[in-house]
């Protein structure tokens, strides 16, 4: 698989347990390091299925009303029980629905992805999967096996900026967006690379 060394395929079938029932690989990264492509086709190449941490994000009534709004995305801005109760779900087998971040709505969609009983693998990816407080400690101990994604900040910036500015941001928005929370984040993500099973890293 182009992009990452090592092979990212390569590294999730050496990490993952060869035993009955699911197994949840973990991708993190930061944010615009590739998690959502790379997710993507590492299902597909594991006959498997992803699941985004994104649509635990707590609604934006909830985060106005707590003075959060603009950190949305931070650790704090997320239903992580409810992200643990559904990876215990998971890992449990059987039929499970699992909630879908609309970006372009800015809201989470209930229900909006079903994990059949079939699917042995679920690829889970998010920022905070490995992150170790406010929390999170919960979610490590229930992946099999976790991939960092490691992309240097400039690579990261540019990404972030084109991101936002697809959504009809203006230059100044999109600066205050990625200079003021996306790049904070960021480096925060990065002090959990050290949980990792592997890191990947970009090409």
């Amino acid at each position: 698989m182009t992009g990452w060394t090592p092979d990212p395929v390569a590294a999730a079938l050496a990490l993952l347990p060869d035993r009955p029932g699911r197994r949840i690989l973990g991708l993190i990264g930061p944010p615009g390091a590739g998690k959502s492509t790379l997710a993507t086709a590492l299902a597909a190449a594991l006959d498997g299925a992803v699941l985004a941490m994104d649509g635990f994000h707590l609604d934006d009534a909830i985060l106005v009303a707590r003075g959060d709004r603009a950190r949305k995305g931070a650790p704090h801005t997320f239903d992580v029980a409810g992200l643990a109760a559904l990876l215990e779900r998971l890992r449990a087998g059987g039929m499970v629905y699992a909630p879908v971040f609309d970006r372009a709505e800015e809201i989470s969609r209930a229900a909006a992805v079903a994990f059949a009983p079939e699917v042995r693998t679920v690829v889970v990816e998010g920022n905070w999967l490995l992150h170790d407080a406010e929390g999170w400690g919960a979610i490590a101990p229930l992946l099999d096996a976790s991939l960092y994604l490691r992309v240097d900040e400039d690579v990261l910036r540019q990404r972030l900026q084109a991101r936002w500015a697809g959504y009809g941001l203006s230059d100044a928005a999109c600066e205050a967006k990625v200079t003021g929370n996306d790049m904070p984040n960021a480096r925060l993500v990065a002090a959990s690379a050290v949980r990792a099973d592997r890191i990947l890293r970009a090409l």
